[in-house]
């Protein structure tokens, strides 16, 4: 099979599909595998890796996208569409519950597109996990840093200082990005509640996050914590579905002015009536007095961690794509199947067709 690993070129998107060593693999299994120049520079891995590794290195866009099996990180952008076509297995993060004209473009390129956040396996999103540990860990990172005077924030110090509460961090979420970014916190000294809705998953969180403060999550408690929050955390997550929104602009203006809200969930839509994507280039705006963040690709300023996290939990799929095709991927790896969202023009999951009144082709792939 040929493999094609294009240049992101998504706003400030570093990553990159597959390392050199993942690359060096997919050869000695007897495939071929076109690297677009300059697409791991970012990432700390330059071409000369690559060709180490025994890619054929091209500085067309276009040829990468030739290949049978496409490996990126993010969705195509407009440019890419055309690229797409019958026959095509897309290897990516999709996010199409949000993305209508995204949605509409794969169908009509009949390709076969498969998204990494809705692979499943045990009941959990393996190859969305490692990019949400990144994302929740961030999410306090660049909170604690917009709650900076001079980046318009409110003045306060997460961690607080001998004599000086700590700053108050509320993580709407309990999951994966959200347990991340309440160990953040908790590390800094922050004072954190952790709302979650899921009893069991509380349990854990209490037993594990000692330090974190747990509440059943409802809009009456937001309601009571958000005056006081200095900086809001939205890490809820319906798999493969646009994420409910559970902040109104009422709720967030209570809050005082100069807070921070991080959301997470900007890729699945957002989480607040007042989310909207950002970009690397300019990752915040001001709606009732609170700094949004919002960039949709969070884990891309950490290209090089995000880069070999991904590649840790996509390989052994791409591998088996690669070698067997995509029925007997899926045979090999049954939540590989939940996976693909599109093929021959038909939308095969449920989750997107519902976000966006399409029909949903049950079996489609078959």
């Amino acid at each position: 099979m040929i493999i094609g690993v294009p240049k992101e070129i998504k706003t400030q998107e570093h990553r990159v599909g597959l390392l050199p060593s993942a690359v060096y693999q997919l050869i000695k299994h007897g495939h071929e595998v076109l690297v677009e120049k300059g697409a791991g520079t970012d990432s700390g891995y330059p071409d000369a890796d690559y060709a180490a590794a025994g890619a054929h290195l091209t500085d067309s866009h276009q040829k990468v996208f030739s290949a049978d099996l496409i490996v990126k990180v993010k969705e195509p952008l407009p440019s890419e569409f055309p690229l797409l076509r019958r026959g095509q297995i897309l290897f990516t993060y999709l996010h199409l519950a949000a993305d209508l004209t995204l949605t509409q473009a794969l169908l009509k390129s009949d390709a076969t597109a498969i998204a990494y956040e809705t692979v499943t396996h045990n009941h959990r999103l393996p190859l969305l996990e490692p990019m949400s540990e990144i994302a929740g860990r961030m999410s306090v990172i660049v909170g604690g840093h917009f709650l900076a005077k001079p980046h318009g924030g409110k003045g306060v110090l997460l961690g607080g200082v001998p004599g000086v509460l700590p700053g108050r961090v509320i993580v709407l979420g309990g999951g994966t990005s959200g347990i991340n970014a309440a160990r953040m916190a908790t590390g800094l000294g922050a004072d954190v509640t952790i709302l979650e809705v899921d009893l069991e998953r509380m349990r854990f969180l209490d037993i594990t996050m000692s330090t974190a403060h747990t509440l059943y999550s409802s809009e009456a408690h937001l309601t009571e914590l958000l005056p006081a929050a200095d900086l809001l955390i939205g890490a809820v997550l319906v798999p493969g579905a646009r994420a409910p929104k559970l902040i109104s602009r009422a709720m967030l203006g209570q809050m005082k002015p100069g807070s921070v809200f991080v959301d997470i969930a900007i890729d699945q839509g957002g989480c607040a009536e007042t989310s909207r994507p950002t970009t690397h280039d300019d990752p915040v705006f001001v709606e009732e007095g609170v700094l949004h963040y919002c960039v949709t690709n969070m884990p891309g300023a950490y290209a090089r961690t995000a880069t070999q996290a991904l590649t840790n939990v996509t390989f052994p799929y791409i591998e088996a794509l690669a070698d067997h095709g995509l029925d007997a991927a899926c045979r090999r790896h049954p939540g590989l199947d939940a996976g693909v969202n599109a093929v021959d023009g038909k939308l095969t999951c449920r989750a997107v067709a519902e976000a966006h009144g399409l029909p949903f082709s049950p079996g489609g792939r078959q």
